[in-house]
């Protein structure tokens, strides 16, 4: 099986529990007005290489992925399933922890071919980073041209599996820090038995050099960057309506 890789990172700390080997592939559908890899959109584009490739990659520095391991990230991962589901299952073999790095995009409940093919990458997955953009399905369309309602589909399909996740929300001004959606999307992962950990990142313009570099237009010029302490206050939201949803699923 051959795959489309954008780069390697071979000392990732935030891309799963550890230091970790982090792949990224090239191939996303989402248009994230913040997205500061638009060099991975085009599936067509980056260096093909094989499972056995990557692996070889890893083996050369795997005294630093002790408590660590291995994360696959984007662009979109899921758009390479097959290459995916080899590369895991090698992985797993060799005792490696996977992690799947995904918006969850791919994920359509009337495709039964791609949800088996879920199925058996579930059973080599030891967890998954889910990124929800936007968790009012409008907002989202306009902030990723893309629906939201198969990502969140996911999430409950992950949670079926028992497969842990980890949520990551970027909090962008006047886009996503808003009280109203931050408490929806708390709401919603209070409903999830898998959630293991919520990282809500800062808005930042640093692919705003990128985008220049590729003669692009950056599509959030002006807006500006979060601080720090506005993402604490913003995760502080989420976690309190995490908190009221369990309390109110516990009391029913």
């Amino acid at each position: 099986m051959i795959g489309r890789i954008h780069s390697f990172e071979t000392f990732g700390t935030v891309d799963g529990p550890g230091v970790r080997f982090v792949v990224f592939v090239q191939g996303c559908p989402m248009r994230c007005l913040y997205c500061h890899n638009p060099d991975t959109w085009d599936p067509t584009l980056g260096k093909e290489i094989t499972p056995d490739e990557i692996l070889a990659e890893y083996e050369k520095s795997k005294m630093f992925y002790a408590d660590g391991g291995l994360t696959v990230t984007g662009g979109e991962p899921l758009l390479q399933v097959d290459f995916l589901l080899e590369l895991f299952e090698k992985a797993k073999a060799k005792g490696i922890h996977t992690c799947i790095d995904t918006s969850g995009i791919t994920y359509k409940e009337s495709n039964v071919a791609h949800i088996a093919k879920l199925d058996k990458l579930m059973e080599y997955t030891d967890l998954v980073m889910l990124d929800i953009k936007h968790i009012d399905p409008a907002e989202h369309l306009k902030l990723t041209a893309q629906p939201n309602t198969g990502i969140l589909a996911f999430a409950k399909y992950l949670e079926k599996k028992k497969i842990p996740i980890w949520i990551r929300h970027v909090v962008v001004p006047e886009i996503t820090d808003n009280p109203l959606y931050l408490d929806q999307l708390g709401q919603f992962l209070g409903t999830l038995t898998n959630l293991k950990a919520l990282d809500v990142l800062p808005y930042h313009d640093m692919g705003i050099v990128k985008y220049e570099q590729l003669g692009m237009e950056y599509p959030l010029k002006g807006v500006p960057a979060m601080s720090k302490e506005d993402a604490i206050k913003a995760k502080r939201v989420i976690l309190n309506a995490i908190v009221k949803k369990r309390n109110e699923i516990a009391n029913q």
